[in-house]
């Protein structure tokens, strides 16, 4: 055999071994979104009604919004805990200002998620706390103060311009669903076409390289807390829109886990780097069907949530596997 021929056969082999074992992180979750939809649309009665898949892309779509905030945030090798206390403070705040009119309401809820992301972004790049011990203080104390600004009482929502966020449609698409698809193009836009998005994969690859080369490692670390807190802040107004309630002590509830894991399925590593924008939507919308698959099979929530914890499973074995090649 020929040195030429010994070469050819080496290249072939590592773009095999290369296109096999990436295969699974990269494209997975496409492939298992896919084999669900196919399996419902064979198995699963009235599933591919207008009104059902209208239901699903509503329900999923302050998972994604929280979601993208999220991937920003593990991108940076880090991690918000406080998404969901986040969404309930923006909930309670919201019936205090609507009598100002919807835009200052919604001025005032958005403006708590900057302040929710600016503390977590100081506590992690100024003082130099771990993120999950930095956003967990707010994970406890962000619901709290949310109870006490609602008074502990669920309030019912009148205001016609708010709820017309959680009930109308443009040509036919939810805007709730709008929003959350436009959202994720923006931040695609803003990690593979600004400066801004490749310092935040640079600082997540590695910090004190990034630090060295003189980027702006504080800065960026703020601002990716900063952007997840108003698009949690955010999702929290279209979740209260469309229960026609401010709930601060159910809204948001698990959601950070929720986030986090759509955003690991969707293929994002943990160990930060990379953001997988599409990816990230993609495993929103997989847990979504994986859990209106087993409810509409009759099948208890006990068992959607172990069927969850064993696709987190895999994704972060078949991450952590394609790492050690």
């Amino acid at each position: 055999m020929t040195q030429a021929t010994l070469e050819r056969a080496r290249v072939r082999d590592r773009f095999d071994n290369s296109f096999w074992s990436g295969w699974p992180q990269k494209y997975g979750v496409y492939a298992a979104v896919a084999v669900l939809l196919i399996y419902n649309a064979a198995f699963t009665d009235h599933f591919l009604t207008t009104g059902n898949l209208r239901t699903q892309l509503v329900q999923v779509a302050p998972v994604v919004i929280v979601a993208l905030g999220m991937a920003l945030v593990i991108g940076t090798e880090g991690v918000d805990l406080s998404v969901g206390s986040t969404m309930a403070l923006a909930a309670a705040l919201l019936p205090l200002y609507l009598g100002y009119g919807l835009f200052p309401a919604l001025l005032v809820a958005l403006l708590a998620g900057v302040v929710v992301g600016l503390v977590n972004g100081t506590l992690v790049a100024g003082i130099g706390l771990q993120p999950i011990v930095a956003t967990l203080a707010l994970f406890v104390g962000g619901r709290g103060l949310a109870l006490v600004i609602a008074d502990g009482q669920l309030k019912q929502i009148e205001n016609p311009d708010l709820l017309a966020l959680g009930t109308d449609s443009v040509l036919g698409v939810p805007v709730v669903v709008v929003i959350a698809g436009v959202l994720a193009l923006v931040v695609a836009g803003i990690v593979h076409r600004t400066t801004f998005g490749r310092q935040l994969v640079a600082v997540g690859g590695n910090r004190a390289a990034a630090a060295l080369a003189g980027l702006p490692v504080r800065r960026v670390l703020i601002g990716v807390y900063v952007l997840c807190g108003v698009l949690a802040a955010l999702a929290g107004v279209l979740a209260t829109a469309r229960l026609t309630a401010s709930d601060p002590s159910a809204l948001g509830n698990l959601m950070e886990l929720s986030a986090i894991t759509a955003v690991v399925v969707g293929g994002t590593p943990l160990t930060g780097g990379s953001v997988r924008v599409l990816g990230t939507v993609a495993g929103a919308l997989l847990m979504q069907l994986l859990r209106a698959t087993l409810i509409k099979h009759n099948l208890p929530d006990s068992t959607t949530q172990m069927a969850q914890a064993v696709i987190i499973l895999i994704a972060v074995y078949v991450a952590r596997e394609r790492r050690s090649r």
